[in-house]
């Protein structure tokens, strides 16, 4: 080989392995994709939010026509982009669900829930650029209104047809994220990402931030203190489906999904839809978007068992015969303190786990769920499968323990609204406990001080609260 050559190939191999070292660096974690975000400001200095984003939708290809309407052309602009780099965003942001169920353009964040980056930076970019305080064009089309219209309107062969979410091979470096169901056309990864970028869309136009990563840093990174929810701000991702609610009325969600789905067919030059085709639609992303409603606004975000890495149930479960009539109340003692992290009331329901299988011989943790001070539910034996919470009664009801000692102290108001009014209501809404069901603290049925004297003192006032019968 020629000298000319050899330099040729040891200047390639140079430019590849920095390429493979940049992209190999830097994991499908949130806290990662925002390093790349602040390469991306720092290698264009003095650059604007919207131009930042611009740029990151020119680097991961997010030019079909439907964007275009809303958001305009990119180009590549800027200072040429580190291959490495520029391979990652491309992998962080590009969404598909692939055959075996893998699911691509999705990262994890540090409150333990999977977002989809996609729906996200569109939402931020169109809440950016949009000049009227009140309304931010096109926010609900790029966010979640198509999807969920495709979602709604091809899928009617599937069970499910919006939310399956799944698991990562690794909570500390993720790469690979595999559905946990049949994958659909709009999994909870996907919504996730779309309520974070209508909130923050519509965030961006109270406050003007310097840099989006910053913005994104204190969405998604926010340090509770020991007051958890309680006493956080209001747009941080752990707050995400209390402030799509108060953001999103279903109506209006509706008529967004009818007007994406009426827009691509403009754009596809198609016939315009009739007044009869319009109407079916209608009637049929209605009907669609009870699924949707359920699934995301009126039930608490779970974090399912594969998350918090819990171990294999130990033999053969009994499935409960649903729907239930008792939900019973616990407090875990021990752990006697609230966990306000993920990464801690996920090592508190390993810790429970392993004493109640190893030191009581269960077959698995006894709680059905379990809430933590962090703003998230935890999966036990979930909906299905018959607990070991409440001796006597465990084919009759779900057993939900708070992580902490409630003896002299309640837990924080937002984990108990979690609880008292959206895992009650989405248990009943999904047919999984009776709309009669009654509320009763483990005390009620055994002889106990759990849940705690003040906390017991505090159900007491709880709808479906109900006195042990005589």
């Amino acid at each position: 080989m020629d000298k000319g050559c050899l330099k040729l190939s040891l200047v390639l191999l140079i430019i590849w392995a920095c390429a493979y070292h940049t992209e190999a660096s830097l994991s499908l974690h949130m806290d990662d994709f925002i390093r790349a975000v602040k390469q991306v400001e720092d290698e264009n200095p003095g650059a604007k939010p919207v131009a930042v984003l611009r740029r990151l939708r020119w680097v991961a290809g997010l030019q079909d026509p439907f964007i275009q309407h809303f958001l305009g052309n990119v180009d590549s602009g800027g200072s040429e982009m580190d291959a490495g780099l520029l391979s990652y965003i491309r992998k962080a942001v590009q969404h598909k669900v692939t055959a075996d169920g893998r699911e691509e353009g999705v990262v994890l964040t540090s409150d333990g829930t999977t977002v989809a980056l996609r729906p996200l930076l569109l939402g931020l970019e169109a809440g950016f650029i949009s000049r009227f305080s009140e309304r931010v064009r096109g926010l609900h089309q790029l966010t979640l209104a198509k999807d969920l219209g495709l979602a709604l309107t091809h899928s009617s062969n599937l069970t499910q047809r919006v939310g399956p979410d799944g698991c990562w091979d690794s909570l500390t470096a993720p790469r690979v994220f595999t559905l946990s169901d049949t994958p659909t056309l709009l999994t909870a990864a996907h919504v996730n990402g779309g309520m974070d970028g209508v909130v923050l869309g519509m965030g961006v136009k109270i406050r003007n931030p310097l840099r989006l990563s910053g913005l994104l840093t204190e969405y998604y990174c926010h340090q509770l203190d020991n007051r958890g929810l309680d006493a956080a701000p209001r747009l941080i991702s752990r707050r995400r489906r209390d402030n799509f609610r108060e953001l999103v009325l279903p109506p209006v969600l509706t008529r967004h999904v009818v007007k994406s789905q009426e827009l691509q067919q403009r754009l596809k030059t198609q016939p315009q839809m009739e007044a009869k085709e319009k109407k079916q639609l209608m009637a049929a992303v209605k009907e669609g978007m009870k699924e949707f409603v359920h699934m995301f606004m009126d039930c608490p975000p779970i974090i399912p068992r594969c998350m918090w890495d819990a171990a294999p149930y130990r033999g053969t479960p009994t499935n409960l015969s649903l729907p239930l009539s008792f939900m019973y109340i616990h407090h875990t003692s021990t752990p006697g303190e609230p966990c306000l992290t993920f990464q801690q009331c996920s090592a508190d329901m390993r810790s429970m786990q392993r004493f109640h299988q190893e030191d009581r011989g269960w077959d698995d943790i006894g709680y059905s769920f379990v809430a933590g001070s962090d703003g998230h539910i935890y999966e036990g034996r979930g909906w299905h499968w018959q607990g070991a919470h409440t001796l006597g009664h465990n084919s009759i009801g779900y057993g939900v323990s708070f992580i902490g000692d409630y003896t002299a102290s309640v837990p924080s108001s937002h984990s108990m609204a979690l609880v008292r009014d959206q895992l009650a209501s989405c248990a009943v809404g999904g047919g999984r406990l009776k709309p009669s069901f009654i509320l009763q603290g483990h005390r009620q049925v055994v002889h106990t001080s759990c849940p705690g004297d003040a906390f017991f003192h505090e159900i007491k006032r709880w709808q479906h609260f109900g006195e042990v019968e005589n």
